[in-house]
């Protein structure tokens, strides 16, 4: 039996086989990738791809999902730079109201320290004010004593001597008048000149002198400067020509009318030694 060869075609390298071999990334579907995966965006991309080979049976076909930029990057990109913006805008803000509540702060302390300040000297003027009036409650009670006593004097018409204790009236109508004004021509009861002062003392107990101190000069007796006695008459200047005088008060003090400056107070004999003296009484 013979037997029927069949004979055997041997197989082409063209044959239509499923292509085992990964398709090839091109430029452009790697540049997509990398832009996908910047802006955080995933998509679906078809890429389709061919065999290597001219005769190839069939395509091969590979889904792959890439990411992709979109229109919201954008949006989120400026939504993104707002929020910084205002973020900012609000520190800044809140910084701004930071500085100026502590300047207000600061301003407030010093009203308060400039208000009490004032309170304090409003305070300290209001006392010296009830001081020099008790001061001078009491000065006027003692001129109204010094009156009443001096309503009941002898009077008289020339220098004379008059009963003890004279002095003693003199000196205390003089000292109730320290702190009254100077004013030249003035003859009280708030202020005098030289003259008036001393005129003024004496006659409390009935002793007139003469008004000016020119005339004071020239009464009573004469007594040397190294044997002064409370209640002696110091002038300045030649006697008869005097151009002041006061009333020495003992320990070294006299008392007068000074000047516009001083007005009446005690003073030192040795800072401003006088000419000479009378005595009165």
């Amino acid at each position: 039996m013979k037997q029927r060869l069949v004979p055997v075609v041997p197989m082409s390298h063209t044959a239509h086989i499923r292509s085992h071999r990964k398709p090839r990334r091109t430029a452009q579907t790697t540049m997509a990738m990398r832009a996908g995966v910047a802006g955080g965006v995933l998509s679906t991309l078809a890429v389709a791809g061919a065999s290597g080979s001219a005769n190839a049976a069939e395509p091969v076909t590979q889904t792959l999902e890439l990411p992709t930029l979109t229109a919201d990057l954008a949006a989120q990109v400026a939504q993104s730079a707002e929020a910084t913006q205002q973020a900012a805008a609000n520190y800044q803000l809140r910084a701004e109201r930071d500085a100026a509540a502590e300047e207000a702060a600061k301003e407030a302390k010093a009203d308060l320290a400039e208000a009490k300040k004032k309170a304090e000297a409003k305070k300290k003027a209001a006392e010296e004010a009830r001081k020099a009036a008790a001061e001078r409650a009491t000065r006027d009670a003692e001129r109204t004593t010094l009156t009443a006593t001096a309503a009941t004097a002898t009077t008289a018409t020339t220098v004379s001597a008059p009963a003890g204790g004279s002095v003693a009236t003199v000196i205390g109508f003089l000292k109730a008048q320290v702190g009254d004004a100077y004013v030249m021509g003035a003859s009280g009861p708030n202020a005098w000149d030289c003259s008036s002062l001393v005129q003024a003392a004496f006659k409390q107990v009935g002793v007139d002198l003469p008004r000016v101190s020119q005339d004071q000069s020239m009464a009573g007796t004469d007594v040397s400067l190294s044997n002064l006695q409370v209640g002696d008459i110091l002038y300045w200047g030649g006697k008869g020509s005097a151009y002041h005088v006061g009333v020495y008060i003992g320990g070294g003090q006299y008392l007068d009318a000074a000047n516009p400056s001083k007005g009446v107070v005690i003073q030192d004999l040795s800072g401003y030694p006088a000419s000479g003296a009378v005595r009165v009484l």
